[in-house]
């Protein structure tokens, strides 16, 4: 299936999570298991060469594991506060109304790895940026993350690429 075909199953919800937020809802893609697939074979060949993938919790853990076993490499998982049982790292990052946290456990990675970044959609960028800071941190090498979904109405994706990062998503949609 085309990227224009997947965008086609993706339902917008409008309205949602308050009026004029056009709320993009892949739920209906994961439950189309053609679509899924295609999906996943669209972000693993945009990922080729890495060799580690990262997801953030929680949507990034099923496209970001599903990416890496197709790509025979390890996935990397970035967690919310508190959800590791062993010594983590982590980072801050400001939210539109707040701040948020993100953890790592350093030891699942290898240093100097080229590490990928998987995730359903990026918007603001904010978690995406933090997610590469603290890869980085890590000792890890970011140079691409991939999403299936770009809204660059809210310039993430720019965001992201001036601190490094190449960005690549299979669908835009115009708008918040």
């Amino acid at each position: 299936m085309s990227p224009d075909e997947l965008r086609a199953i993706i339902r917008t919800v409008p309205d949602f999570p308050k009026p004029g937020i056009q709320f993009r809802d892949i739920g209906t893609l994961l439950a189309h298991p053609e679509a899924l697939g295609a999906a996943i074979e669209h972000l693993a060949e945009r990922s080729h060469g890495a060799q580690a993938i990262a997801g953030m919790e929680a949507r990034g853990f099923i496209f970001g594991a599903a990416v890496a076993i197709r790509l025979g490499v390890g996935f990397i998982p970035i967690r919310k506060p508190g959800k590791l049982p062993v010594e983590t790292i982590g980072v801050d990052y400001d939210l539109e109304y707040g701040t948020d946290r993100l953890e790592l456990d350093p030891s699942t990675m290898t240093h100097g790895a080229r590490v990928a970044i998987v995730d359903d959609l990026i918007a603001t960028g904010g978690t995406a940026c933090a997610a590469a800071q603290l890869l980085r941190q890590a000792g890890a090498e970011i140079d691409r993350a991939v999403f299936v979904i770009d809204l660059p109405d809210l310039g993430g994706a720019a965001k992201l690429r001036s601190s490094g990062v190449e960005v690549e998503a299979l669908i835009a949609f115009d708008g918040e």
